[in-house]
């Protein structure tokens, strides 16, 4: 199981943390038809789309407006490893494996 856990959030937010088992594809936006809903306006509609295969997991940009990086890198595809930071627009999340 793959765990993104938000490091960015202020104190009083609660925990925002999302989990992708093995052969999982998911989306990340702020539109309500996103698997994970990341409410910010820095994250576009539908921002990008993991596919967990195996012992890796891979993140597509869906031409979002503001980015997806992986550790600081803009990707328009790229893999995420544990202990990589995957950012979404201003939105940023530890990855780790469970």
């Amino acid at each position: 199981m793959w765990i993104l856990e938000r490091t960015d959030q202020p104190a009083d937010d609660g925990p925002l943390t999302f989990r992708l088992s093995p052969g999982a594809v998911k989306t990340i936006g702020r539109a309500p038809r996103a698997d994970f809903i990341v409410d910010m306006a820095t994250v576009s509609r539908l921002h990008c789309r993991l596919t967990a295969e195996g012992d890796h997991l891979e993140v597509f940009d869906l031409d979002s407006t503001n980015g997806t990086f992986v550790n600081d890198q803009r990707v328009t595809k790229g893999s995420v490893a544990p202990g990589d930071r995957l950012r979404v627009g201003r939105v940023e999340f530890g990855v780790k494996r469970g």
